[in-house]
């Protein structure tokens, strides 16, 4: 069976690719079950490889239904992939843009190399340890991470690039995983860990950046039920140029922020400094909320390029979901580009 819960903030349709350009919705639930779980990246800007691509090794079933119809819970939050379009009517990316345009530079700088040079990359078996400042601390295996309840999300990206998409990723809520180790009265931050391979990832023995991968956000934040650890997308498991086999995807922020391929979150009670944060600190701020009324140092926010379209649109505040997170924030301009809480 199944669920398919209406939030208000549905995607409409039209923020989706159509239908006839990807799976049906049977096909869809059946490649949720038999699609694979094993491939790995980290996180920077974006994510995506060929909707042809091959499985990685180590396959595992998304969620855990007895059958293909059941595997999937669907939450329209903000839409279901049975749609055609998210709740502002934006069709979706196709699977192939999705996969084959990527910010991925544990891989390459080069958006298109980063789909060859990860396939095959590794991701079975795979861990995320969650500790530091809980009552619980706790190493999970991915088939307990798959275990958690997957979901449906159709969410805007915004690339801090200027670029967006609409993927309809699937996963489950951050918050839960979060409440399984029980965070102390101490914790303010949640500090995120990418994978650091330096055999697999070309990228990462270049010493333009300080690897690995960090990224974090505050407390309230990751408990926002938008905030999700998203383990497939178009009802496939993710793939290597992805971010498999989990990351973070925070669609109210701009894409870099949703970290890939995670191996460590710890809760800590001081301000995480990110690899952005540290490479560039004049530009990237820790918050990095989609702002069009705050520029990049070296260029405007106010629109940008949905991936498959002409021309440009309007950037939105909040990328759109101010109404489920604008109370997070007391001066939003200020918390888009500083790195601590505007009063």
């Amino acid at each position: 069976m199944l669920i398919k819960k209406r939030t208000g903030i549905e995607i409409p349709s039209s923020e989706i690719t159509p239908e006839s350009i990807y799976l049906s919705r049977r096909q869809f639930m059946r490649g949720a079950a038999l699609s694979t779980a094993a491939v790995a990246a980290s996180g920077l800007l974006a994510a995506c490889g060929p909707s042809d691509a091959e499985p990685a090794a180590g396959v595992a079933n998304i969620a855990t239904g007895s059958s293909a119809e059941d595997s999937v819970v669907q939450t329209a939050m903000p839409g279901s992939v049975s749609a055609t379009t998210d709740e502002l009517g934006d069709s979706l990316n196709s699977f192939e843009e999705i996969t084959t345009y990527n910010n991925y530079y544990e891989f390459s700088t080069n958006k298109e190399a980063v789909a060859p040079l990860s396939k095959g990359f590794p991701t079975a078996p795979w861990q995320v340890e969650v500790g530091g400042l809980v009552n619980k601390p706790k190493t999970f295996g991915l088939e307990e991470l798959l275990a958690f309840e997957q979901e449906e999300r159709i969410y805007r990206l915004r690339c801090v690039e200027g670029w967006s998409m609409v993927i309809p990723w699937v996963g489950f809520p951050l918050a839960k995983l979060l409440n399984e180790v029980e965070p102390t009265s101490a914790a303010q931050y949640v500090r995120f860990e990418t994978v650091e391979d330096k055999e697999n990832m070309p990228g990462v023995n270049s010493p333009l950046f300080p690897w690995p991968y960090v990224e974090g956000l505050r407390l309230d934040e990751a408990m926002n039920d938008l905030a999700i650890l998203s383990t497939g997308l178009y009802g496939k498991a993710l793939l290597p140029q992805n971010g498999a086999p989990i990351r973070l995807v925070v669609p109210w922020k701009y894409g870099f922020k949703s970290i890939k391929s995670i191996v460590k979150i710890d809760l800590v009670d001081t301000m995480p400094q990110s690899l952005w944060m540290k490479a560039a600190p004049n530009e990237y701020g820790f918050f990095a909320t989609v702002n069009p009324n705050v520029d990049h140092p070296r260029w405007s926010q106010a629109t940008e390029r949905r991936i498959g379209e002409f021309g440009r649109r309007k950037t939105l505040m909040f990328n759109g979901y101010g109404e489920q997170v604008a109370y997070l924030y007391d001066d939003p301009d200020y918390d888009t580009t500083q790195s601590t809480r505007g009063t």
